[in-house]
């Protein structure tokens, strides 16, 4: 059975572009945006004209800034900041949702403190709701202008999970089931870390030798930390870890890879941050990441090295020159 109603939480760039893939099957849409005067513009304009530039929307959408819109829809994105994740999933729990909702998270993150991954926070707030994680190599700017793109939708449920792999299959568009919650989650919040030292490379000016080398230690740290985690070593040699890892550290549309590479140039993460529109989610998800690596003692050269550098107690320079003189070890 299709989806009759979906409602999006988070009118950013990947949620305008997952609802203009989710328009494909012509079910109604109600986007949902923290800022009221934000929504009514891009309602007026047909266009998300902040974090989507130059993509026309159908003017069928529907656009609110009240979560109680979301009432009667029977699959709702997540689609917000990890930070405000657990605020607007405690806002949201107080709307009485259909009984068949379906939440599905499609924000990358690992909330701080509680080192909790999306899907574990909506878990707490709607026990008795089935709860699904969408992850993948996928740029917003892309998947809106009908690229090829392939991710991964997981669910403990599997029957749920194949309505939401039909949902958002089209003709440019391809979801792989998979039940590794845990593990699809993981790859999709770590390799945000990875892509700020990607960043950092680029930065400094060192050549794909030095960030090919990266990319590939980088993998070998998600999978230590992220089977720690408890995700499949298995997992993360698909789309939701090698393949978004990938992406994102190498493509020019990556926010988190961009502000790697200003870090690296010698800005300050606070001047850095102060001057973006949007969340670059690997500097929030460094330390949680790092937190969660302390906890389990779990080795984690790389992650160690970008939080001394956003808590500034090394240089980007040093970042590099640490990680290469580290004592010689079998891979």
């Amino acid at each position: 059975m299709s989806f009759q109603h979906i409602g999006i939480v988070g009118a950013g760039g990947w949620g305008t572009a997952l609802a203009l893939l989710l328009h494909e099957q012509r079910k109604p849409i109600t986007l949902w945006g923290h800022n009221s005067d934000e929504v009514r513009q891009f309602a007026a304009a047909g266009e998300n004209t902040m974090y989507l530039k130059g993509v026309s929307l159908p003017r069928e959408f529907q656009w609110t800034g009240e979560l109680e819109r979301l009432g009667d829809c029977d699959l709702i994105l997540i689609v917000t900041p990890s930070k405000a994740t657990r605020e607007v999933a405690a806002a949201l729990s107080r709307v009485t949702l259909a009984e068949d909702a379906v939440l599905l998270s499609c924000t990358k993150g690992v909330e701080r403190g509680s080192g909790k991954r999306m899907s574990e926070i909506l878990a707490e707030h709607f026990p008795s709701h089935a709860i699904a994680a969408l992850s993948g190599p996928s740029h917003a700017e892309e998947v809106a202008r009908r690229q090829p793109t392939a991710v991964s939708v997981a669910c403990a449920e599997r029957p749920i999970a194949e309505r939401l792999q039909r949902a958002f299959s089209t003709s440019y568009f391809r979801a792989y089931t998979n039940d590794d919650v845990a593990g699809v989650e993981l790859g999709g919040a770590l390799k945000n870390i990875f892509a700020l030292a990607a960043g950092v490379s680029d930065g400094l000016g060192l050549g794909d030798n030095s960030k090919a080398a990266l990319v590939t230690r980088a993998l070998a740290e998600m999978i230590r930390l992220g089977t720690a985690l408890g995700g499949r070593r298995e997992t993360f040699s698909g789309l939701s870890g090698i393949g978004d890892l990938m992406v994102t550290c190498f493509s020019q549309h990556s926010r988190n890879r961009r502000v790697g590479e200003r870090l690296g140039r010698g800005e300050a993460i606070a001047e850095i941050t102060s001057s973006m529109q949007m969340v670059a989610e690997g500097v929030p998800t460094t330390y949680s990441a790092h937190e969660c690596a302390r906890r389990l003692g779990v080795e984690t050269p790389i992650i160690d090295q970008i939080h001394s550098l956003l808590e500034g107690s090394v240089s980007a320079g040093e970042v590099m020159a640490n990680l290469l003189s580290r004592d010689p070890r079998p891979e």
